[in-house]
């Protein structure tokens, strides 16, 4: 059975950006990842504030570059 749809706990992109002191992209580029739900409503996109208040960034960063290095090590 799905979640009830509790429209006091929406809040817009700009919304969350502001709660985590971040940009509408990053905000957006985490709701692309899957990270946060999100909902459309007429045409607008609304996110769950208890998702956003409650978000926890992944740690460890970006993950390591694929660049080849020659074997032996040099250069």
């Amino acid at each position: 059975m799905a979640d009830a749809l509790n429209l006091e706990d929406l809040i817009s992109q700009a919304e969350a950006a502001e709660i985590r002191s971040v940009s509408r992209a990053s905000i957006n580029e985490l709701v692309k990842r899957g990270r946060l739900r999100s909902v459309e409503i007429a045409g607008r996109t609304f996110l769950y504030r208890s998702e956003v208040e409650s978000f926890e960034p992944q740690t460890g960063g970006r993950p390591p570059s694929k660049k080849t290095t020659k074997k032996g090590g040099k250069k």
